[in-house]
This record gives structure tokens, C-alpha cells and sequence, in this order.
């Protein structure tokens, strides 16, 4: 028979991370499962500047420490990819390659994922020259030009990190203005190796001769013109989509999001949600480890 816990946490990004430590300290026997290690979305980030008492951490240090932390406690971590979650006959058994476990109670902190563009080029070249994380990859493109497309937080931080070590950097966005905060749009602009390419959007990703990207294809939505831009690269941050295609038995919104509130409870009775994956204003690491926190009070009241 599995064994059973008071408290299965899905998924290591800041949330998952946070509830871990709560839970320990509430001595909750506690299951975390992890898919990629821990860090979440936040090991895309080369830096974190607006995380209290850490100003400048990068993300894979921060995600590191957070990991660290959760080592100190009584916490089962095990790798694994959850394949399905089965919330019948009282029980919750969530269910993965490495075998089903039951909990009292689960936290859902699966965090969310890049969201594509579904243009030509883009499944065929991933890896190739089209990358999803500037942190990640964008030392392979020193010296080179390259394209981020998109013009929130993100597609301007990742512009303002390759302009580093980039000859240059083109920022593709749809509209005539940014959307990302004003202190990212001064240093943005403040680069004279970025250019940004306002009300287009990108039509293909060019192969080259090499096999590798050669080039992004792009349309202006008010003149129509097209043209090619030569890169070497394409970084896409337009976006993301929620973790949650795991289970169509939550509530959810229109996006996939799982509906819950600051409490972290969803629809099912002991099942909680935190963190990228739930209905909520702000997205950010400060507000993971919030949802964190609440989740694992929630489990205690639920448990009580």
C-alpha cells in the first residue's frame, strides 16, 4: 500500500519551495516532487533585483538558496514527473512514473511555461538558435545579433542581458509602447546596441544553410511591409501558460489558471493551489513564497 502523507507538494519553484518549510516547521509529513530540480521559473532570470534583503541575487543563486533551506527539514524530495492526480473516493492519489503516493492533503505549485508562437520555424530550430530563456542560452550568441520577441518584463530584461555580450539585439513587439515597467524601459533604451522593432509581429524563423536560425521573418501590423532580419538567434518571452493540464477536475479560468484565492483553496476540498499556476494580479517570486506560506496554513486548518 503507498504510503500516506499530510501534505504532497507538486512542483520546486518558489511556492512549492516555501511550502516545504512550512509545512516541516508545522511537522507535516511531507512529500515534495520536483520535475526539473528546484528554482522554477526564477532560474530563467539572470537577475533578481526586487526580492527584500537580496537585491542583485541571480536567479539560479536564489533558487539555490531557497533549495538549501528546505534541506535543513524533514522533507521527502523526490524527481519525478507527475503523470496524473486522482482526487476520488476521498483520496488524493497523485500518480507518476515512479510510483502513486497519497496525501491528506496536496498543493498544487506547478508554476507555468513559455508560451509559443506557432509560427514556421519555430518546433524545427528549438535549440538551434531558438531559445525560450536568455539566461539560459545566450552565451552561445556572443558577439552575434540576435532577436527577442516580445515587450513585457521579460522580453526586456532578456533584451537588456544579451545587449551584454551581443553585437546586437533586435526587440520585436506588436505595439507602439512597451508593457514592461519604466526603470526597464530607461536601460533598455539607454543601449545603443538595441533596436527595437515597434508594431510587428514575427511571421517565420529562417533556417540557414547551417541548420541553425539565419534569420526571423516579421510583418509590420500597420503598413504590412515584411521583411528579414539576419540573426542568429530568436528568444521568445511573450508569455506563459499555466502547469495545470494535470487535472480537469479543478476549477479553472478561461487561460487554464486554477482558481483560488489567497488561501490557496480550490474547488476540491484539500487540494490547494500556489504560486504561477493560480488566479492572481502579480506573478513574482515574492508573491510565490506568499502563496507558500498561505497554502501550508490552509492545510493545517483543513487538517484540523
Amino acid at each position: 500500500m503507498s504510503e500516506l502523507y499530510d501534505v504532497i507538494i507538486i512542483g520546486a519553484g518558489p511556492a512549492g519551495l516555501t511550502a516545504g518549510i512550512y509545512a516541516a516547521r508545522a511537522d507535516l509529513k511531507t512529500l515534495l516532487i520536483e520535475r526539473y530540480g528546484a528554482g522554477g521559473q526564477i532560474l530563467n532570470t539572470y537577475e533578481v533585483d526586487n526580492y527584500p534583503g537580496l537585491a542583485g541575487i541571480t536567479g539560479g543563486e536564489l533558487g539555490a538558496k531557497m533549495s538549501e533551506h528546505l534541506d535543513k527539514f524533514n522533507v521527502t524530495r523526490l524527481m519525478t514527473e507527475v503523470e496524473g492526480i486522482d482526487f476520488s473516493e476521498g483520496a488524493n492519489k497523485v500518480k507518476t512514473d515512479a510510483g502513486t503516493f497519497i496525501g491528506k492533503t496536496v498543493i498544487l505549485a506547478t508554476g507555468n511555461s513559455p508560451r509559443k508562437l506557432g509560427i514556421p520555424g519555430e518546433e524545427e530550430l528549438t535549440g538551434a538558435g531558438v531559445s525560450y530563456c536568455a539566461t539560459c542560452d545566450g552565451a552561445f550568441f556572443k558577439k552575434r545579433t540576435v532577436a527577442v520577441i516580445g515587450g513585457g518584463d521579460v522580453a526586456v530584461e532578456d533584451a537588456i542581458f544579451l545587449a551584454r555580450g551581443c553585437e546586437k539585439v533586435y526587440l520585436v513587439h506588436r505595439r507602439d509602447e512597451l508593457r514592461a515597467a519604466k526603470i526597464l524601459q530607461k536601460a533598455l533604451f539607454e543601449l545603443p546596441n538595441v533596436e527595437v522593432v515597434w508594431d510587428s509581429i514575427p511571421k517565420e524563423i529562417v533556417k540557414a544553410d547551417t541548420g541553425m536560425v539565419g534569420g526571423l521573418t516579421i510583418e509590420n501590423v500597420k503598413s504590412h511591409e515584411v521583411k528579414t532580419l539576419e540573426v542568429s538567434g530568436v528568444f521568445i518571452a511573450t508569455g506563459n501558460n499555466p502547469n495545470s493540464s494535470y487535472t480537469d477536475a479543478i476549477d479553472k479560468d478561461e487561460n487554464g489558471y486554477i482558481k483560488a484565492d489567497e488561501s490557496c483553496a480550490t474547488s476540491l476540498p484539500g487540494v490547494f493551489a500556489a504560486g504561477d499556476v493560480r488566479t492572481k494580479r502579480l506573478r513574482q517570486v515574492s508573491t510565490a513564497v506568499a502563496d507558500g506560506a498561505n497554502a501550508v496554513y490552509s492545510v493545517q486548518e483543513f487538517l484540523i
